[in-house]
């Protein structure tokens, strides 16, 4: 079983990348390949799929992200292709929030999840993410701030544009995080 690879990004292809380390190159499936930069050296947190008839590499940026689709994959009817599917367009904290709000909505967006599949996901994960205290907490945080941009009248759509990549614990309160949303929100 492998942990993690570290060398260099020598490809980019549209579900995966290819990482060289030490003359070999490693077909790394992962969420978001065109968040990597060619060439860049870079440490790939990978997991091993094998069945009877095939073997991926499966890739991520951080370890929560990796612990994340462990958790995915584990959920009946939910294979790898649709736990990258999720994380490919949402954050650890914001599936935590999703799962522990008991949201099916939020993973119906997703290809191949329906009205079963998304309550199957919260059946088999609600209260089982707390694998890391700080993005269990930055989902509540978030979910904070979310909620103090709705009562300021703005758009689900509006709200998570601003809410995907926004570093919540760069703020030391809510009211300077909603501060600096809002400023986000109006450029």
């Amino acid at each position: 079983m492998y942990d993690y690879i570290n060398g260099t990004i020598t490809n980019i292809l549209p579900n995966s990348i290819t990482l060289e380390c030490n003359n070999i190159g490693y077909l790394i499936k992962t969420p978001n390949p065109y968040s990597f930069k060619l060439h860049e050296e870079k440490t790939i947190f990978v997991y091993q799929y094998v069945r009877e008839d095939l073997i991926d590499l499966y890739g991520f940026s951080t370890i929560d992200e990796r612990t994340m689709f462990l958790k995915l994959i584990n959920v009946k009817g939910l294979g790898p292709k649709g736990a990258l599917a999720i994380l490919a367009s949402s954050t650890v904290s914001e599936i935590i929030m999703a799962v522990e709000d008991g949201d099916p909505q939020y993973f119906k967006k997703f290809p191949g999840i329906g009205t079963k599949g998304s309550q199957q996901i919260i059946l088999d994960l609600k209260g089982k993410l707390d694998f890391n205290k700080e993005a269990t907490n930055n989902a509540e945080e978030l979910k904070n701030l979310s909620n103090a941009l709705k009562a300021l009248g703005y758009s689900s759509s509006e709200i998570k544009s601003v809410t995907k990549d926004f570093k919540i614990n760069d703020y030391p309160d809510l009211g300077s995080a909603v501060k600096a949303a809002l400023k986000m929100l109006t450029k």
